[in-house]
C-alpha cells in the first residue's frame, strides 16, 4: 500500500474499512450458500426431474440469488456514501472542498495493488488472529481541528497587531508632516511680514522726508510772499512742482514696492520655502492615501 503514499493512521483506516467490507462479503456469501443448501434439501428429494421442474428450480434459485446480490450491492453503495459523508464533514470543518476522480475507481493497476495489499494484510491477520476492532473517526471538535483554529486565530491576531503598529506609524508620520507644514507656513508668514514691515518703514521715511520738504517749501513760500510779493508766483510754481514731485515720488515708491515684492519672490529663500511647502503638501497627500488603504470600510 506504500504506492498510495498513505501515512500510518490513514493506512490503518483503510485496513479497517477493508475488514468491514470483507466481513459483509463473507456474511452475504454464506447467505447465498444457504440458498443453494435450502434448494438441495427442499427440492432435490427425487431421483429424476423433468426439464420444466429443473427450469422452475433454477429460476427460483436465480431470483433468490439475484435478490441477495442486488441487496448487497445497494447496501455497499450506501455504505460508501456514508463513509464519504464522514470524510466530507471533516473536510468542511477546515473549509476544504474535496474532489474525486471516478475514472480511477476502474484503474486495473490500482485495483490489483489493493488486492495484493488485502491478501498480505489478511495473511498476517490470520497468523496473529487479533480481536476485531471498531475504530471511530476522531471527534471533529477536539485535537487537530481546535489546534489548527488556534494557530489560525493566533496568526490573524499577529497580522492585526502588525497592522495596528503600521497604522500608528503612519499616523505619527502624518502628524509630523502636518507639524512641519505648519512651521513652514508660519516661517513664510513671518518672513513676508518682516519684508512688509521693512517696506512700510522705508516708504514712511520717504513720505516723511517729502512732507518735510513740502513743509519747508511752503514755509519758504509764505516767508517769500510776505517779504516780496513779486516772487509770489515763482514760489507758487515751486510749490506746484514740489507737489508734482511728491506725486511722482509716491508713484515711484509704489512701483519700487511692487518691484521689491517681485524680487523677493525670486529670492532663493522664498523659492526654497515654496518648494518645502509643495513637498510637504505632496507628502501629506501620499500619507492620506496610504491611511485610506489601511482604514476599515464602514
Amino acid at each position: 500500500m506504500g504506492e498510495f503514499s498513505f501515512n500510518e493512521h490513514h493506512q490503518n483506516e483503510v485496513v479497517n474499512y477493508m475488514r468491514f467490507a470483507r466481513s459483509k462479503m463473507v456474511l452475504r456469501l454464506k447467505t447465498i450458500d444457504s440458498c443453494f443448501e435450502e434448494l438441495k434439501d427442499s427440492r432435490l428429494v427425487e431421483e429424476t426431474f423433468t426439464v420444466d421442474e429443473v427450469k422452475e428450480m433454477l429460476d427460483g434459485l436465480q431470483a433468490v440469488v439475484r435478490g441477495e446480490v442486488e441487496t448487497e450491492l445497494i447496501n455497499t453503495a450506501h455504505t460508501n456514501v456514508l463513509l464519504l459523508r464522514q470524510l466530507f464533514s471533516q473536510a468542511e470543518k477546515f473549509y476544504l472542498r474535496l474532489q474525486s476522480d471516478i475514472s480511477e475507481l476502474e484503474n486495473r493497476e490500482l485495483l490489483e495493488q489493493v488486492a495484493e495489499f488485502e491478501k498480505a494484510d489478511f495473511k498476517s491477520t490470520d497468523k496473529k488472529n487479533p480481536e476485531p476492532s471498531k475504530p471511530k473517526l476522531a471527534p471533529l471538535n477536539e485535537g487537530g481541528v481546535s489546534e489548527l483554529l488556534k494557530k489560525e486565530i493566533a496568526r490573524l491576531q499577529e497580522e492585526n497587531d502588525k497592522l495596528k503598529i503600521r497604522m500608528r506609524t503612519l499616523e505619527s508620520q502624518a502628524m509630523s508632516a502636518l507639524d512641519e507644514r505648519t512651521k513652514a507656513e508660519r516661517a513664510l508668514k513671518d518672513l513676508q511680514q518682516l519684508q512688509g514691515d521693512q517696506q512700510v518703514a522705508a516708504q514712511s521715511q520717504e513720505i516723511s522726508s517729502l512732507e518735510d520738504t513740502v513743509a519747508a517749501l511752503k514755509g519758504e513760500y509764505e516767508r517769500s510772499l510776505s517779504a516780496n510779493s513779486a516772487s509770489h508766483r515763482g514760489l507758487q510754481d515751486n510749490l506746484v512742482s514740489a507737489k508734482h514731485d511728491l506725486l511722482r515720488v509716491q508713484e515711484q515708491l509704489s512701483l519700487a514696492e511692487k518691484e521689491l515684492d517681485k524680487k523677493f519672490q525670486q529670492t532663493a529663500a522664498y523659492r526654497n520655502m515654496k518648494e518645502i511647502l509643495i513637498k510637504k503638501n505632496e507628502q501629506i497627500k501620499d500619507i492620506r492615501k496610504r491611511l485610506q488603504r489601511y482604514e476599515p470600510n464602514e
